[in-house]
C-alpha cells in the first residue's frame, strides 16, 4: 500500500539522536507513511544501527558527503507520497504529528505549505514556539519571513511534493538559514497554513550550525545575495537584522564578536552598511517589524479557495 506522507531525515554522524528521531516516527498514530533517512556519509555506525530496525516503512539511503540540503533533495526525489514533511535527526515528533499534518492537506486540496508549532529545548530550558492558526497569503508569508515574525524550523515544514519539486527543492549553496531560504522561494508562488499545534520537539544540539552566533552575518549576507529584492522591497530590515545581532553581542560583553560581525557586514557585497545606516535601519526596521506583527495578529488572513 502506497504511503500517504513521506518523512525525510538527513543525518551525519548522529547515530543516537537519529535512532531517537526514527523511533518517534515509527510510533506515529497514523501508520501509512515512509521514513526516508538519507545518511550523508556517516562514519559512526549509523548504517548498522538503522539496519537492525526491521520496519519496511523505514528507508535507508546511503550517500557520499554532500551536505544536508543535498540529502534532503535526494529524499524529495525518492519520495513516493504526495505530501512530504521533514524531521532533523536531532528532533522528535509527537505521536499525532503525521495524522494531523495529513488532515490539513486532506481538508484543503489547494493547500501547498504547512508550518507547525513546536517546543524548543536547550538544556533544561523549554520554550513553546507557537504560531497563530491562520492561512497567510504569499505576500504576507514573504513579509513575515523577512521580518522573522513567525516561528520556523526545518522540522516544522510540510509541503506537497510537487510544490517542492517546482521550486527546485533546497538550495545546496545555503548551509544556514536554509529553511527560511526555501520558504522565501515557496512564497513567490504559494501561501502557507500556520498551525498552532505543537506537534514536535526541537532539540538545540551543541554542534548545530543554526545555533552558533559566529557566522550569522555571513549567513545572512548569503541569504540576501540569493534574494536581492528583499533589500529593495524592505530596505530597513537587513540593517535592522545586522544591527540587532551586533547590539546583542555588545550587551553580552562579546565585543570582539560584535566587531567581527560589523566588519563582515562592511565587506559583504550584499550588505555593506555603514554605522549610521545600521543605526537608522535598526530604529526604522524595529518599528516596521512591530507594525507588521500587530497587523498580522489583526488580519489573520483567509483560507485559500
Amino acid at each position: 500500500m502506497a504511503p500517504l506522507i513521506t518523512v525525510i531525515t538527513p543525518t551525519h554522524n548522529r547515530r543516537e539522536t537519529v535512532l531517537r528521531a526514527v523511533e518517534s516516527v515509527l510510533s506515529q498514530s497514523m501508520p501509512r507513511f515512509e521514513h526516508i533517512v538519507v545518511d550523508d556519509g556517516s562514519t559512526d555506525g549509523t548504517a548498522a544501527a538503522l539496519a537492525r530496525i526491521s520496519d519496511p516503512r523505514l528507508v535507508y539511503v546511503g550517500a557520499k558527503w554532500r551536505g544536508a540540503n543535498a540529502a534532503r533533495n535526494a529524499g524529495i526525489e525518492r519520495a513516493r507520497a504526495p505530501v512530504v514533511t521533514f524531521l532533523d535527526s536531532d528532533d522528535v515528533y509527537l505521536p499525532h504529528r503525521l495524522e494531523r499534518t495529513l488532515a490539513w492537506f486532506d481538508d484543503n486540496a489547494a493547500l501547498q505549505v504547512l508550518l507547525s508549532s513546536f517546543v524548543s529545548r536547550k538544556g533544561s530550558r523549554s520554550t513553546n514556539c507557537v504560531n497563530p492558526e491562520t492561512f497567510v497569503s504569499p505576500m504576507l508569508l514573504e513579509r513575515t519571513l523577512v521580518a522573522q515574525t513567525i516561528f520556523i524550523a526545518g522540522s516544522a515544514i510540510s509541503a506537497r511534493r510537487e510544490a517542492l519539486l517546482e521550486i527546485g527543492g533546497y538550495d545546496s549553496d545555503i548551509n544556514r538559514m536554509q529553511d527560511r531560504e526555501l520558504l522565501l522561494r515557496l512564497a513567490r508562488r504559494f501561501g502557507a497554513q500556520l498551525s498552532g499545534d505543537m506537534d514536535w520537539t526541537k532539540y538545540n544540539s551543541q554542534n548545530s550550525i543554526s545555533g552558533r552566533r559566529a557566522g550569522y552575518v555571513e549567513a545572512y549576507a548569503n541569504l540576501m545575495g540569493k534574494h536581492p529584492h528583499i533589500a529593495h522591497s524592505y530596505p530597513h530590515i537587513p540593517p535592522y537584522m545586522i544591527a540587532r545581532q551586533i547590539i546583542a553581542d555588545i550587551l553580552r560583553g562579546r565585543i570582539p564578536e560584535a566587531f567581527e560581525g560589523y566588519m563582515a557586514n562592511r565587506s559583504s557585497k550584499a550588505l555593506g552598511y555603514s554605522l549610521p545606516e545600521l543605526v537608522s535601519g535598526y530604529v526604522q526596521g524595529r518599528r516596521w517589524r512591530r507594525d507588521l506583527s500587530n497587523k498580522f495578529r489583526d488580519e489573520r488572513g483567509a483560507r485559500p479557495a
